[in-house]
């Protein structure tokens, strides 16, 4: 539990920090800017919960 209030706390603090500026000057890359943070904070979740996330490498394996 603590970790996951970590993780949001550092995310929001990167929020606070990072998109005012970057949406003042540039709206496009502030969305993707967004729904990566976004994305990683999801899987930094799902690590912390010790839930199975596949690796992109074993994709490769199969398909070679």
């Amino acid at each position: 539990m603590w970790v996951i209030a970590g993780i949001l706390l550092v995310a929001i603090l990167i929020i606070v920090l990072e998109v005012p500026p970057l949406w003042e000057k540039q709206k496009k890359e502030s969305w993707v800017f967004s729904l990566l943070l976004l994305f990683e904070v999801g899987l930094s979740i799902a690590e912390s919960l010790d839930l199975n996330i596949p690796n992109p490498l074993e994709w490769i394996a199969i398909i070679y």
